[in-house]
C-alpha cells in the first residue's frame, strides 16, 4: 500500500469541532464562573454582561486566545491557576450558554435575597401612626 493511500489520523482532527450540547465544567472552572457571575449579580451588571456574551459568541475561540495572550500581564492580579482554568473554559463551544445561564440564576437568587431585605427594612422605617391627641386650644 502507498504512502499517499494511508488515510491520515492526524488530518481527520484538524478541522474538529466540540460537540454540540451543554459544556459540562471541570470543578475549578465551575467555581472560577460562579465567582465571576456572583461579582456581576452584587454590582447588578448582569444585563451588560449578558449583551456582551451574546455579541462575543462567534468570537468565542477568538477572545479565548486573546485572554491567553493577556496572560502574564492579568496575572499580576489575579490567580493564575483560575485564569488558565477559565480560559480553556472558554474555548469550549457551550461555554457562553453555561455562564449566562449562570449569570441569570445568580441575578434571580441575589434579586430575591435583596428583594427580601428591602421589604423587611421597610416594614421597620416605616413610621408609626402617631396616637397621641393634639393638643387642645389651638385652632
Amino acid at each position: 500500500m502507498s504512502r499517499y493511500n494511508q488515510p491520515v489520523g492526524w488530518l481527520r482532527h484538524a478541522f474538529a469541532i466540540d460537540a454540540p450540547g451543554p459544556v459540562v465544567p471541570t470543578d475549578v472552572q465551575r467555581a472560577v464562573v460562579e465567582k465571576l457571575c456572583a461579582e456581576i449579580a452584587r454590582r447588578h451588571l448582569t444585563t451588560p454582561a449578558l449583551l456582551m456574551l451574546e455579541m462575543s459568541r462567534p468570537l468565542n475561540y477568538v477572545s479565548a486566545q486573546l485572554l491567553h495572550f493577556f496572560q502574564p500581564i492579568v496575572g499580576i492580579l489575579v490567580n493564575t491557576a483560575e485564569y488558565d482554568a477559565f480560559t480553556v473554559f472558554l474555548e469550549q463551544r457551550g461555554a457562553v450558554d453555561y455562564i449566562a445561564e449562570r449569570l441569570e440564576a445568580v441575578e434571580s437568587a441575589v434579586s430575591t435575597r435583596d428583594g427580601a431585605t428591602e421589604s423587611a427594612s421597610a416594614q421597620r422605617t416605616t413610621p408609626e401612626t402617631d396616637t397621641t391627641e393634639p393638643h387642645a386650644g389651638r385652632s
